[in-house]
């Protein structure tokens, strides 16, 4: 319930920013400026997750290049908010592990396995510690294995930590951590 109406208040308090990014990607990415992918849900259940696309698609196939909206949208994670949409069908929670690409957290295992229990999320305490992930991975030699190694089994744990401990308050305290942070890289 908390999940649906809060991200109908925010859907309804930021429709002018949704129209008006939506309409900044097509012009800039010259597309329909909606990215959909499949992504890991809730119990390994795939779901398509909606994001305004940041990325130019090349007459090369393969070849894309963030665009210079693109860029900003991800600076200041603009492009997740048609995952609110996500919300709305169930299919993701407010706080909650990131939902991932095939390949990572369906196929966990054992005690790790329960992340999946999870709905995933638009946000969490893992989320926010990688809040510029891309930036971290292209400095690594082998980012793959950087990220194999180091980034995805940190937030396992982390994400674990949360589904044992998770609480109503707990989530409150994150999408409050979230909201901080966002001011925080707005005013830098």
């Amino acid at each position: 319930l908390f999940d649906i109406f809060f991200s109908g208040v925010l859907f309804f308090l930021l429709f002018w920013v949704l129209f008006l990014v939506w309409l900044l990607a097509m012009v800039d990415t010259r597309t329909n400026g909606i990215f959909i992918q499949d992504r890991i849900g809730q119990y390994g259940k795939r779901f398509k997750i909606y994001k305004f696309r940041t990325m130019q698609v090349s007459q090369n196939p393969g070849d894309f290049k963030i665009s210079r909206i693109g860029r900003l949208l991800r600076n200041y994670k603009l492009d997740e908010l048609p995952q609110l949409i996500n919300v709305l069908k169930g299919e993701m929670s407010i706080v909650g592990p990131r939902p991932d690409v095939a390949g990572y957290y369906d196929l966990l295992e054992n005690e790790n396995r329960k992340i999946i229990e999870l709905k995933p999320g638009l946000t969490s305490l893992a989320s926010l510690k990688y809040y510029n992930e891309e930036v971290v991975l292209k400095q690594q030699v082998n980012p793959l294995d950087y990220n194999d190694k180091v980034i995805f089994p940190d937030k396992i744990r982390m994400n674990l930590e949360y589904y044992q401990h998770h609480t109503f308050y707990g989530d409150l305290k994150i999408i409050t951590a979230t909201f901080k942070f966002i001011i925080k890289q707005v005013v830098k």
